[in-house]
Parts: C-alpha cells; sequence; structure tokens
C-alpha cells in the first residue's frame, strides 16, 4: 500500500493534562452539506483557546470546581452505575484529543455534493480548526474579498463574535458605550462601534491595549493608573450615563456586570461576550429598567445541527443575520478600510512551530492577535492522503481482522477494548473526521486510520467490519460489507425502516456463503443474565417480566431524537430491551403494543407465543440517582431482580439467593469475544439471523 510520508496535520488539546501537539491524521472527507478547505491562515483565539489549555492543565478537584453541574451528573452515575464504571467513563471524555482553532482562511479544494454556492479555487473564512485541511460547514463559510488578506481574512469568525454582541446591543448614530477589556475582540468591538457612529470609552488594565483603543478613536480608563471608571464613564456620557456596555472579558468577578449597571443610564443595555460571575444585583437592574443579555457566538445559527450539518440556511427576511452573514459582513468592513486588524498581529508563527504560540498564552510576553501561516510548499495530492499508516500490520492468517468504522465515544470506550480483549487483529480504523480515528488508531494498536471507507470494503486483509456510526448509516453499511463478503458487527439499531430489514433480510438470504452477522445486543451475554437463563429453563409455563428503564432526559435536539438520523430514542434504545426479553423468554414474540406519553416515554407490551408478556416501562422523566435498568422477571412461582446489572436477588429458587458484582457488567466484553469466537471456529452466529430480524421488526413496530 502506497501511503505518503506527508500527511495531513492539525493542533489538538489532551483534555486530561492539557498537553498541545500538532498530530498527524488522515484528510477528512466533505460532508455533503460542507467544504473542504486548505488553510493558509489561522488565528489563536487567545481568550478562549487559553482557557481550553488552563482546563486541560488543572487538577481533577480543580475541573471539577469549574464544572459544577458536571460534577452532580458525576455523582448520580456513582450512585446509579457505580464507582468504577463512572471513572472509566469519566477517563474515557478526558481522553479525547479536541482539536484547537475556530478562526482560518483558505482556498476551497472540494465542494460537498449538496452544495452549489462555492467552487474549487475561491478563498473562503470558515471556523475550521488551525489544520492543513478542514471540512466545514457552507454556512460557517464565506468568500473573501480580493482586496483583504488571508491574513486579515482570518480575523473574520473572531470578528463576528464582536459583531454578534454588538448587534445584540443594537447601538444606533451618536451613542455613548463602553468596551471594558480591551483584548483581541475588545478592540474590534472599539473599531466596529466608532464605524457604527458611536462614541466609545475603552477600559482596560494594560497600557499597551489603551493605546491600541486611542488608535481606533476611543477615549480610555488605564487602571493600571488608578483611574476611576465609574467618574470616567460619568464624564464621559456627559452626566447622563451611557447607553450601552459591551463586556469583553474573562473574569470570574460579579463587579464588571455592576459596574457596567452603575455606569448606565436608564433603560441602558448590557451585553456579556465574555466571560464574568453572574451573581447579579436585584437593585442595580431594577431602578434602572436595565436589559442584560448574553451574546452566542458569532451570531444565528451557531449550534443549529440544521443550520451547520444540513446546510439549511435562515431565511433573509426574517433572519438578517445569521452566522455566515455576520462573516460577511465583517469582510466588507476589512475590504473598505473600517475594520483594521493588522495593528492587532503581534506574532507570525509557520505552522511548523505552532506549539511554540502556544507556549506565549502561558508565559509573561505580551500578546494579541497571534497568527498561523501555511506551508505551501505541500501538493494537495499529500494533503489529501487519507489512509495513513501507524505501525507495520500484524498477520492476517488468522480471522477477525477487523476494519472499525466509527472511533466516536461508544467504540473507543466500550467496543474496541473488548474486542482487543477478544484477541481481534486490528487492522483499520475510520471516522469522518479523522482526528478521533487516529487517536484510537494509537491507542488500540490499529495498524492505520483512514477516512476512506470505500478502501476498507475493498481491503482484502480485513475480513471483519464493525459498525459503530450513526442510525441511520447502519443499514447501508450492513449491505455494503455483506456484499464484499465481510464478517459484520453492527451497533444497535440494524435498521431505522421495515425497507431496510427487507433489503438486509434479501441480501442475506441469497447469500451462498453467509457471513456472521451480528447485533450488538450485548445484555444478553451479560453473566446475571446468563445465570438468569439457567435458572429460568427449569420453570415450566409462561412468564411475566417487567422491564424499567430511567433512561432520563434527553435534549430535543439531539441527534438521536431526530428521526432521519437516530429513528428517535424507542428505535435506537430499546431494542436492547426488547431483545432481553427475547431471549429469557426463549419464545418468538407475537406482538408488540406501544403506549406513548412522550416521544421518550413511553411503555411497550410484548407478547411471546409461549403464553408469557413483557412490560417494558422506558421513561425520560425520572431522576439520574435512580438506577437506570431494573429487571423483575415472574414465573413457576419464583420471581428474579435484576438492578442495573450489579445485583441481582432470587425470591424462591432452591440454591440460589443472590449475585451480586463489584461493578455494572452489560455483556459488552462476552459479545465481543462470542462473536470473535465464531468467526475463527467457522461455527454459528451468536444471535440467530432470524431472531435478529424478529426483534429488529419488534423494535421498530413500538417505534412506529
Amino acid at each position: 500500500m502506497g501511503v505518503s510520508v506527508i500527511e495531513m496535520r492539525q493542533i489538538t488539546q489532551h483534555l486530561g493534562n492539557g498537553a498541545t501537539a500538532l498530530a498527524t491524521a488522515p484528510a477528512p472527507a466533505a460532508g455533503r452539506e460542507g467544504l473542504l478547505v486548505r488553510t493558509g491562515a489561522s488565528l489563536i483565539s487567545a481568550g478562549t483557546e487559553r482557557m481550553l489549555l488552563d482546563f486541560g492543565k488543572a487538577s481533577w478537584i480543580e475541573k471539577a470546581r469549574q464544572q459544577p453541574d458536571k460534577v452532580r451528573m458525576v455523582l448520580d452515575k456513582v450512585r446509579s452505575d457505580g464507582l468504577m464504571p463512572t471513572l472509566e467513563s469519566v477517563r474515557a471524555k478526558l481522553d479525547q484529543p479536541i482539536p484547537l482553532g475556530y478562526s482560518s482562511a483558505g482556498v476551497v479544494l472540494q465542494a460537498g455534493a449538496g452544495v452549489s454556492e462555492f467552487r474549487a479555487g475561491e478563498r473562503v473564512v470558515s471556523n475550521g480548526p488551525h489544520a492543513e485541511i478542514a471540512s466545514v460547514p457552507k454556512n460557517l463559510c464565506a468568500r473573501i474579498p480580493e482586496t483583504v488578506s488571508d491574513e486579515a481574512a482570518a480575523f473574520t469568525v473572531v470578528s463576528a463574535i464582536a459583531l454578534q454582541g454588538i448587534r445584540l446591543a443594537e447601538p444606533t448614530l451618536g451613542e455613548a458605550f463602553v468596551v471594558t477589556g480591551l483584548g483581541l475582540i475588545g478592540l474590534i468591538t472599539v473599531q466596529l462601534l466608532r464605524a457604527q457612529g458611536c462614541r466609545v470609552l475603552g477600559i482596560d488594565f494594560d497600557s499597551r491595549k489603551i493605546a491600541l483603543a486611542e488608535l481606533f478613536g476611543a477615549e480610555t480608563v488605564d487602571l493600571s493608573k488608578g483611574e476611576d471608571p465609574i467618574d470616567a464613564a460619568e464624564r464621559f456620557s456627559r452626566g447622563r450615563g451611557v447607553d450601552g456596555v459591551i463586556l469583553t472579558l474573562a473574569t470570574k468577578s460579579n463587579e464588571p456586570v455592576h459596574q457596567a449597571a452603575t455606569m448606565c443610564r436608564k433603560r441602558g443595555r448590557i451585553v456579556l461576550v465574555g466571560v464574568s460571575g453572574l451573581e447579579l444585583s436585584r437593585e442595580d437592574f431594577y431602578k434602572k429598567e436595565l436589559s442584560f443579555q448574553v451574546s452566542c457566538s458569532y451570531g444565528p445559527g451557531r449550534y443549529d445541527a440544521a443550520y451547520e450539518q444540513g446546510g439549511q440556511d435562515y431565511p433573509h427576511a426574517h433572519v438578517r443575520w445569521t452566522a455566515q452573514r455576520n462573516f460577511e459582513a465583517v469582510l466588507d468592513m476589512m475590504a473598505d478600510g473600517r475594520l483594521n486588524v493588522t495593528p492587532l498581529v503581534t506574532h507570525r508563527f509557520p505552522f511548523d512551530r505552532a506549539l511554540d504560540a502556544y507556549k506565549l498564552l502561558d508565559g509573561e510576553e505580551f500578546y494579541l492577535g497571534i497568527v498561523l501561516q501555511y506551508p505551501s510548499e505541500k501538493s494537495v495530492s499529500d494533503l489529501l492522503e487519507r489512509r495513513v499508516t501507524l505501525r507495520p500490520a500484524l498477520s492476517t492468517a488468522a480471522k477477525a481482522n477487523i476494519g472499525f468504522i466509527g472511533a466516536g465515544g461508544y467504540a473507543a470506550k466500550v467496543l474496541m477494548p473488548a474486542f482487543q480483549e477478544a484477541g481481534a487483529n486490528f487492522v483499520s480504523v475510520a471516522s469522518q473526521g479523522g482526528l478521533s480515528a487516529a487517536h484510537a488508531g494509537n491507542k488500540f494498536g490499529f495498524a492505520e486510520t483512514t477516512t476512506d471507507i470505500d478502501a476498507m470494503f475493498a481491503d482484502e486483509r480485513i475480513d471483519t467490519v464493525v459498525i459503530a456510526t450513526r442510525h441511520d448509516t447502519h443499514a447501508a453499511l450492513v449491505c455494503r460489507a455483506l456484499e464484499a463478503g465481510k464478517h459484520v458487527f453492527v451497533e444497535k439499531p440494524l435498521a431505522l425502516t421495515l425497507g431496510q430489514l427487507d433489503e438486509i433480510e434479501e441480501m442475506y438470504s441469497g447469500m451462498r456463503v453467509r457471513p456472521v452477522l451480528m447485533v450488538g445486543f450485548n445484555r444478553r451475554f451479560a453473566p446475571q443474565v446468563n445465570k438468569a437463563k439457567a435458572l429460568l429453563e427449569g420453570v415450566g409455563g409462561p412468564k411475566s417480566f417487567i422491564y424499567t428503564v430511567n433512561a432520563g432526559a434527553i435534549p430535543g435536539d439531539h441527534w438521536t431524537q431526530d428521526l432521519q438520523t437516530g429513528g428517535g430514542r424507542i428505535a435506537g434504545e430499546a431494542c436492547h430491551f426488547i431483545d432481553l426479553l427475547r431471549y429469557l423468554a426463549d419464545s418468538p414474540i407475537t406482538e408488540v403494543e406501544t403506549k406513548r406519553q412522550s416521544a421518550d416515554t413511553a411503555v411497550i407490551q410484548c407478547r411471546f407465543e409461549d403464553g408469557s408478556l413483557g412490560t417494558i416501562h422506558y421513561t425520560a422523566t425520572g431522576h439520574k440517582s435512580f438506577p437506570k435498568e431494573r429487571l423483575e422477571v415472574f414465573g413457576g412461582g419464583r420471581i428474579l431482580a435484576l438492578d442495573n446489572f450489579k445485583k441481582m436477588r432470587g425470591y424462591g429458587w432452591p440454591g440460589f439467593r443472590t449475585m451480586n458484582l463489584w461493578s455494572q457488567n452489560k455483556g459488552a466484553k462476552e459479545m465481543a469475544a462470542a462473536f470473535v469466537e465464531a468467526i475463527r471456529r467457522g461455527s454459528a452466529p451468536p444471535i440467530g439471523f432470524e431472531e435478529l430480524m424478529e426483534v429488529s421488526r419488534a423494535t421498530l413496530s413500538a417505534a412506529q
């Protein structure tokens, strides 16, 4: 395999220890509604990126202090799942590298199939990370005017943050505004307010930033010289109080908001663009009827999956200034000279020395705009290499040579360790962005990492494909893997529609040599479940099951709630519980009935051929401190009660009372071992194909 040695690089940070790295990764794929951009210049956002670095370097105790909401979630998980599973989850979360950067300029290399607004060769700004190649949503890109350099354009996204704060403050010609905090965003805010026709008073502790604010036409208060901001604002506003204050600083103190309220006239406006303590005084706001608002990033559309990933723009007539249109406005201001970022550049670093640039954030040297300049000598073909060799491949003479598609949280935390322990040979790991796959590849010993899924299906070294992607991709990837003659493990669900199930069934049934096909129904492999199965074999007659699932609330805009992407929570998760009841009943499902309270709270009843009856109470309205899963089995005058895959108690069983575990075990390792063993022995799949189809159809029936 001829793989280039000049692969794409990007800057990452390790959340666990704060270390930055210039990481090698395969080039990302352009999304359907996105662009693939070769970066020419990017800007380090000193405030945001320094906070991330400080968080990463903080101790566990300091991390906890900074995120009290997350601490409560962790404590709830400890109470429900136990200490060790919780620690594993936290470690896995902190082990993931994150890309740094969100303000860059470059040239379009490729446009996704759904993109008609941009063409290859055009210069654009985007919220792409510090990477030689970036995959970015089309709605978070804008064309760069000819007269604007890449270096200046790299300030666009950061400038849009300032502009969005100004839009929320709604300044008018001649008004008096205070800008507190004259860092990068604060100094841009000064310029944009001046361009709006406002008088501006800038406040900061640093005399060098004060001088720049004066260069841009602001009056100033130098706190390092003991100047009083309240008195200065009184004089500046001619004794009337300022019309508004924009806070572009980063502090834990509540004083800046109190100070802003004191400065304002009656019905003045305060907008927080940066970070500040928010223990507000009612008296400050009540008498003056002040308005206070927190600005969100660079404008409407940010954090909206339909706008970003889906490419759905907001109607111009109803949402005049979206994130993208804010980018365009900033670039127009640069093009005609009303926004001048050149004086803000204090450092320029070639990309090869990017890590030296981050040392500035920890040092004493003065900095504002730190620009990274990217090499131009690399060929496009080198940068677009989508397969990166990590280590020499092991022999593939034995079976179960695995290609992983998907390297997200569940894949890296649960599936990869399980398959590794089962003795599978890791050949290749793929993800769309490349970074998560590169990290997983290095951590678990894969021979290569890639963003080219097509190559994985064609790779003769790979005889087994593990699919751990979003639900809407499962059915198509299963069919492609079967068509390539590979064994397939797919994380649940198998499909989201009956039509997709029919397609899989037709393909699999028509194969002369049938590979092992497996769905990730891990709970039936849990040790306590198999003990329950053995006990129930001696029970005659039908059984009754009550399965309580305290699933917890998930935001309505989460991808699992989307019917097209995730299929909804019943299709996406309740399949686990239907499968477990099917396994313990050991009888075909004859009827499924669902009574819904909401999209993610329902009662599902399953009837079985032998007369057994199962009721699944799936609810998102419970408390997180209560165990997530409780299964009760009634039959033959006896009862089994399984609590969260940790404790199991029997009532009326001769010779059996309890089976308790030190930590939760939902059977993931046992499931992977059974799958790998079936491949190596050439034996029957751990779950029969007919049973997989039966459970999948029952699940879709319940979801509908």
